[in-house]
């Protein structure tokens, strides 16, 4: 049996608006009236009553297009208004409720604040995310130095084939460039200071101001900073896209716990590497300073080490070593835990490396604050 043709009348009188609609109006009738009741509802507005008496068959495409007429001709909004309902049918009610709740509220635009009070909003916001940051990041470092007590206690469950693997990927691949910056930084801080020593007749102490800035800070801040934008993102990245495939479930479903089998190697990894990495960029460093000396102030290679073995004592390089272990714990658990915490989405992946990133370098700069006023309280 052929469908009837879906059509309607608007009634007016008295000052009340009635749509009365007619035929059947399902998913294959009603393509020819969209237009004709956008431009009805654009003009009448919301509030027109719903005639049915003469309604025939009706399903959800129907009743979405006469819910959206009643409603002005918006896919949201006037959502509160209840559907003025004239005459009997067997599903009329039913399904027009069905689509005035699928409809969604539309979004109304935050109301305008005065400069200060958004001011003060923004900064109170900021401080409270900074709150939970830290909360978090220092419970996952709880439960990381947790898991390394529990798999150093039993090292058969340590994953070496992990371990090994990511000292490699994390660690001796990025070899060649913090050798290249770390000799660079020495030469730079080889000429500036010797054009800043040479108005003071004191351009000889040029060795000492290399050697103890390379030794002392130079050479592991700028290891930690490359590690946080190379590995730190790196173990963000890989962590989150097993999260987004699912596969961190799987392994726990498999009884794998995912802080021994992805936290615990990367830490062990980071905190063999790191120093040796922070070894080779002072001796980049202190190479890069040989370099400047050469060819700057004509001090020759046996001069520069010597005057660095004689005037540099050998505690300013064990500064510098010492907090190569402290750096390397915090890139790992930085990038492991916001890889642990990326959500479903690609978007989330991106802004989870960025937010690693941001976060690892400033807690390295932090963190050597810290040890620089601790050093200077010992007299170190």
């Amino acid at each position: 049996m052929a469908a009837d043709t879906a059509t309607f009348d608007l009634i007016e009188q008295a000052g009340e608006r009635v749509l009365a609609v007619k035929g059947d109006w399902t998913v294959d009738t009603i393509r020819a009236l969209d237009e004709r009741l956008r431009e009805l509802a654009e003009r009448i507005g919301p509030g027109a009553a719903v005639d049915v008496t003469a309604l025939g068959a009706l399903d959800v495409a129907g009743a979405y297009l006469i819910d959206r007429t009643v409603r002005g001709g918006s896919p949201c909004g006037n959502l509160e208004t209840p559907i003025d309902l004239r005459g009997d049918h067997h599903a009329a009610e039913r399904l027009l409720a069905a689509a005035r709740r699928s409809a969604q509220p539309c979004e109304t635009a935050p109301a305008r604040r005065l400069g200060i009070m958004e001011l003060a909003e923004t900064v109170g916001r900021g401080i409270d995310h900074v709150g939970r940051e830290t909360v978090l990041t220092l419970s996952f470092f709880g439960q990381t130095m947790a898991t390394m007590a529990s798999v150093l206690a039993r090292p058969s469950r340590i994953r070496w084939t992990s371990v090994v693997a990511v000292m490699e990927l994390a660690g001796l691949n990025a070899l060649p460039i913090i050798v290249t910056l770390s000799f660079f930084i020495g030469i730079v801080v080889a000429y500036l200071g010797a054009r800043t020593l040479q108005d003071f007749g004191a351009t000889v102490f040029t060795v000492e101001l290399v050697g103890i800035a390379v030794m002392r800070e130079f050479a592991v801040v700028i290891t930690a900073v490359l590690l946080a934008g190379r590995t730190d993102s790196a173990f963000t990245a890989e962590i989150g896209a097993m999260k987004m495939r699912q596969e961190i479930d799987a392994m726990r479903v498999m009884g794998l716990d995912p802080m021994e089998t992805l936290v615990a190697p990367r830490v062990i990894a980071m905190l063999v590497m790191t120093p040796l990495l922070t070894f080779a960029a002072v001796m980049a460093g202190l190479l890069g300073g040989v370099v400047a000396c050469a060819t700057y102030l004509d001090v020759s290679p046996a001069m520069f080490f010597a005057r660095i073995q004689e005037n540099v004592p050998a505690q300013h390089f064990w500064v510098g070593m010492v907090k190569a272990p402290a750096f390397a714990v915090v890139l790992a658990v930085v990038g492991c835990r916001h890889g642990l915490s990326v959500g479903d989405d690609v978007a989330s992946l991106g802004k989870r490396v960025t937010t690693s990133v941001v976060h690892a370098i400033f807690l390295i700069i932090l963190l050597d604050a810290l040890f620089a006023l601790w050093f200077l309280e010992i007299d170190l």
